[in-house]
């Protein structure tokens, strides 16, 4: 089950944490002590307007929750939506979502 992170949270993750990026999206996460992996989505203002930003978040939350098994348990995971991301669907953002997980070892199997 997905938690959400507070302000926080984001910063201990930000600077503790690992982080991976390519052209759509960055991923930072860090260990935590939880059987859960909580879930932070951050998209700035200048990805677009609020219905733009908005969508992006419900793509990037929607991704991984159909991935979310494939995530290892037990871990902070902060993404950080870059200007690509305004585009994309849901397909492109899970392919981003799997590669960088796998590029941080948090991701098992074939996702």
């Amino acid at each position: 089950m997905m938690q959400s992170l507070r302000n926080l949270q984001f910063r201990r993750v930000y600077s503790l944490g690992r982080s991976k990026a390519d052209y759509c999206i960055a991923m930072y996460v860090l260990e935590n002590d939880l059987s859960v992996s909580r879930l932070g989505i951050t998209v700035s203002k200048k990805i677009g307007n609020s219905v733009v930003r908005s969508r992006v978040k419900r793509i990037i939350k929607e991704a991984f929750r159909l991935h979310e098994i494939a995530f290892a348990p037990g871990y902070d995971i902060v993404i950080v939506a870059r200007r690509a991301a305004r585009n994309k669907k849901s397909t492109d953002m899970e392919v981003s979502l799997l590669k960088l997980g796998k590029k941080l070892g948090i991701v098992k199997g074939n996702g």
